[in-house]
């Protein structure tokens, strides 16, 4: 075998490893990821401080659609959508979907789409109002312990088959 075949089916081997450790993204019974909101409205929103509800999250429309990470989702344009497309790691809330809080305590449960923080360009979601409040107790802690979580082994855990509890607002996208 040559070194340049060697190299290639190498390379091949540690891609099909890394894959096979992404974790799976967090879908509800509207059958979208979150919640079939739009995850690229988010970064135009103004966010509020730590503390205060956050704007409300955009619905996504069922005319706008995209295959990512095994999921299907919904977003409120086509701008969005390409958006999303050129760049789905940019957009797509971190730890598949799942409550940044649970995860910073070890375990996967549903994150609620209205109910986000964007922290150095990355969006988080929370599943209840006062996970909330512990989670903005210590928002950096929280996301090193989260992130350390993950690598752990966390990722690579089946995803929440949970609900998203006290939901408050409509489930899935428009149209």
């Amino acid at each position: 075998m040559s070194l340049r075949t060697t190299a290639l089916a190498l390379a091949f081997v540690a891609g099909s490893a890394l894959s096979a450790f992404a974790g799976e993204q967090y879908v509800d019974s509207s059958g979208y990821a979150a919640s079939g909101y739009d995850v690229v409205a988010y970064f135009d929103l103004e966010q509020n401080k730590v503390g205060a509800p956050q704007p409300e999250a955009v619905r996504g429309n069922k005319a706008f659609t995209a295959e990512h990470n095994g999921s299907k989702w919904a977003f409120s344009s086509a701008e969005n959508r390409d958006k999303f497309l050129a760049d789905p790691a940019k957009y797509s809330p971190q730890f598949d979907g799942h409550c940044a809080y649970g995860v910073a305590q070890g375990g996967k449960v549903p994150g609620n789409p209205h109910l986000w923080r964007i922290i150095d360009d990355k969006l988080y979601l929370n599943i209840t109002k006062n996970v909330v409040s512990f989670w903005e107790e210590d928002i950096p802690g929280n996301i090193t312990t989260g992130n350390g979580n993950w690598k752990k082994g966390l990722e690579s855990a089946a995803p929440s088959g949970s609900e998203i509890p006290q939901y408050d607002g409509p489930i899935g996208p428009t149209g």
